[in-house]
């Protein structure tokens, strides 16, 4: 005679909303769900993979809003990557002629309100 395994008791959550308490039950893929992160806009990220064509910064160097950072060929496209604000360049992982994939992070940028 085969045994029946017993499912695991279910403990449901409580919401509040709007002062009426409600009471469910989460799954799976709620709880394991990765946590929102806030994206970091010093990060210069490969938004597609591709190959980067031209790097037109260096470390250290201050860059102004809307200058060229990097040259990125993807889908037979030249895509040039921006300063999104005045900054340092903290880091350069780009080089030229290297392929990269997606989010991979080209460039690190500091503004310039919080460069010690």
């Amino acid at each position: 005679m085969k045994e029946l395994k017993k499912e695991p008791v279910n403990e449901y959550k409580v919401l509040v909303i709007d002062g009426v308490e409600y009471q469910t039950l989460l799954t799976k893929k709620y709880v394991v769900r990765k946590p929102y992160a806030r994206r970091d806009f010093g990060q210069i990220l490969a938004f597609i993979p591709g190959t980067v064509t031209a790097v037109y910064v260096k470390e250290g160097e201050m860059v102004k809003h809307g200058q060229d950072l990097v040259e990125l060929e993807a889908m037979k496209m030249l895509n040039q990557l921006k300063a999104p604000f005045d900054a340092k360049v903290m880091k350069v992982n780009a080089v030229a002629g290297e392929r990269v994939v997606k989010n991979y992070i080209l460039v690190e940028l500091k503004a310039l309100n919080e460069v010690v």
